[in-house]
């Protein structure tokens, strides 16, 4: 249950806290909120929601393999993830903000349901990694946490649990190959590292993620 500096019980806590931060941040949207621009090249906050219900929505298919051991990808194919990402701006407000709340809610029951033994049960992610689980609320956290603050809406990373941030520091730092950090506060750093707005000076540029 444990990965370096992070438990599943930590995850599961920090997608809450995320969820939480990305459905207050919506909850007064119209159609006009929704269409403005968010931190993300070319989304728009609706593209931005839309892909967060979606991620639930597949993530939900993952719970269900854990659950069962039918084989239930994220996604059926790369244009399903595509279309479901496309198909936001399209909605009413009222429409993606449901979609978005029922579907986080789904996934928090889903995963309150398994079993210390389905827990264990491995399923393979939509990047083809075959991981247990207990590996499912830190995708969701880094899902709910980062996006949270793409929709511009004035969450920044230091309103990200300071747990969530030094987790997601460890696994992009490593992902990235990276032997040292530039000095300065955690969320800089964590926010410099996901290729996002940040405050560091004289730091590299680096590609996006996520």
């Amino acid at each position: 249950m444990t990965d370096g500096t992070r438990t599943s019980a930590d995850a599961r806590e920090w997608a809450r806290a995320g969820t939480e931060l990305l459905l207050d941040a919506v909850a007064d949207f119209d159609e006009a909120g929704f269409s403005a621009s968010s931190v993300l090249p070319e989304w728009t906050r609706g593209h931005l929601a839309a892909h967060v219900a979606a991620n639930a929505d597949a993530l939900c298919n993952l719970v269900h393999w854990a659950a069962t051991g039918e084989q239930t990808p994220m996604y059926a194919s790369a244009e399903e993830r595509a279309a479901g990402i496309a198909k936001g701006p399209a909605l009413t407000a009222d429409e993606l903000r449901s979609w978005l709340t029922a579907s986080a809610h789904r996934l928090a029951g889903g995963l309150d349901g398994l079993t210390d033994e389905q827990w264990q049960h491995q399923v393979v992610t939509a990047q083809g990694r075959t991981v247990p689980a207990t590996e499912l609320p830190w995708m969701r956290a880094r899902e709910v946490c980062v996006h949270a603050v793409d929709l511009g809406t004035g969450v920044t990373f230091a309103d990200l649990p300071s747990g969530f941030l030094t987790a997601l520091v460890d696994e992009i730092s490593t992902k990235r190959g990276l032997t040292g950090l530039p000095d300065g506060p955690l969320p800089e750093v964590a926010a410099w590292l996901a290729g996002r707005p940040h405050t560091l000076a004289d730091a590299p540029e680096l590609g996006p993620w996520l």
